[in-house]
């Protein structure tokens, strides 16, 4: 009797963990093959390609599965909270504008990668980038830059300003997921190499380097070894957090869906502010920020930066089940579409860091926190250094601002590029 694909959570769970065990386990062997493997392929992509390779090889099914909701919802505020308790706020103001020049960068080529994107496909496949009336392609392909330059409420946004047909809205979603996943792919392979990336983008790295010491002095000084006490409050306050975030940012996106129009209406540009999640992921954030000033830093000495890290690779490795790698082969067309658009979006952030000399961090946290939004963009910063989780998060958050905006902007310039 055949048994496949598991669509079981607890199995599913059991199998990712699994991964993630591998992944350490090896990564941790210092001599022969492991070692060369690891020193070319980062341990975070890894524990993102193993349950890919579940999903696509059939073992698994994540088609009903919970599993991501639980560590998006769940796990990814606590390990925000966790994460923060030992940032420096200053030293964090003190990384300079390079971050915020890089996060603008990647939204201007992804607004301007559409339509050039439509425009060489149609050379040679005009009826990919085809289509009439609310089947016309430019119109799904504006809930993807409202899914890249913000996340999944300005997506629904673009859905409903260009009035998609939603029967083909799974195409776009398939394309989004794909190509967004091989993109963090690419750039979770770069930190590996990031001082040779850094070396000939000649970037200046110190206010990066000085902040990861003095975080790393203060964890030094502070460490001790920890207690089930330690681990039992370090719990209550992760947790905690998260329902005062859940709590706050659902009550606090309902106040402003129901007493501004601007909010409330989905087709207009800052729409996407009602979003839950969005300020679910803020006010978590704030909490860590919050008790970065009283005593519960002196936590980050019990590790708690290190439970926070484990709650983000659980994170990673539901992600990465959602990526079913032989879906390039369902829509070719529309996929290389999306493989033009991201490679103008990452052609644009190359050639600006080499101008302006910003270090790799601020590339890929600035795309990620487009592209990724504030699931991914944490991830690839705290990959950095937890010290620089806040960064990822206060793009991500600037991403959904200005999200539906660049998004319908976007849409706009796709529709003129189809028509010539």
């Amino acid at each position: 009797m055949n048994h496949l694909p598991i669509t079981e959570d607890t199995v599913i769970f059991g199998l990712l963990c699994l991964c993630l065990g591998f992944v350490f386990y090896t990564s941790s062997i210092k001599t022969g093959f492991w070692k060369k493997f690891y020193a070319v392929v980062p341990t975070l992509l890894m524990c993102y390609l193993l349950p890919a390779i579940l999903t696509s090889s059939g073992l698994i099914s994540e088609e009903n599965s919970k599993l991501y909701y639980i560590a998006s919802r769940y796990l990814l505020p606590a390990a925000l909270v966790l994460m923060t308790l030992s940032i420096d706020l200053q030293a964090i103001l003190n990384l300079g504008s390079k971050a915020l020049i890089m996060f603008l960068t990647g939204t201007v080529g992804i607004i301007i990668g559409g339509p050039i994107a439509i425009l060489i496909v149609s050379t040679f496949s005009p009826e990919t980038v085809g289509g009439n009336d609310f089947d016309a392609v430019w119109r799904g392909l504006s809930t993807i830059a409202g899914s890249w330059i913000g996340g999944g409420a300005n997506q629904a946004a673009m859905l409903e300003v260009f009035a998609y047909n939603p029967k083909k809205f799974g195409d776009m979603v398939l394309v989004d997921i794909v190509v967004a996943n091989i993109w963090m792919a690419i750039i979770l392979l770069g930190i590996g190499k990031t001082k040779r990336i850094d070396k000939w983008l000649k970037a200046d790295t110190s206010s990066i380097e000085t902040l990861k010491q003095k975080v790393s002095d203060y964890t030094a000084k502070i460490t001790r070894v920890t207690t089930l006490n330690d681990y039992i409050i370090l719990l209550s306050l992760a947790f905690t957090a998260v329902g005062i975030a859940h709590f706050a940012g659902f009550h606090f996106s309902e106040y402003l869906q129901e007493n501004f129009e601007v909010i409330r209406n989905k087709q207009k540009a800052l729409s996407s502010l009602g979003s839950k999640f969005l300020w679910m992921v803020v006010f978590a954030t704030t909490i860590g920020i919050i008790l970065s000033f009283t005593k519960a830093k002196n936590y980050e000495g019990a590790g708690a930066s290190k439970i926070g890290g484990l709650f983000i690779y659980i994170l990673v490795a539901t992600i990465g089940m959602k990526m079913d790698l032989g879906s390039f082969l369902d829509k070719p067309g529309l996929i290389l579409v999306g493989l033009i658009w991201i490679s103008i979006h990452a052609g644009l952030l190359i050639l600006v860091a080499k101008i302006i000399r910003a270090p790799y961090f601020f590339l890929s946290v600035g795309s990620q926190a487009n592209v990724g939004g504030a699931a991914s963009a944490p991830i690839v910063a705290a990959e950095f250094h937890p010290s620089l989780t806040s960064v990822g998060i206060l793009l991500a958050v600037l991403g959904y601002v200005v999200g539906t905006a660049g998004a319908y902007i976007c849409g706009l310039l796709m529709e003129i590029a189809s028509k010539v």
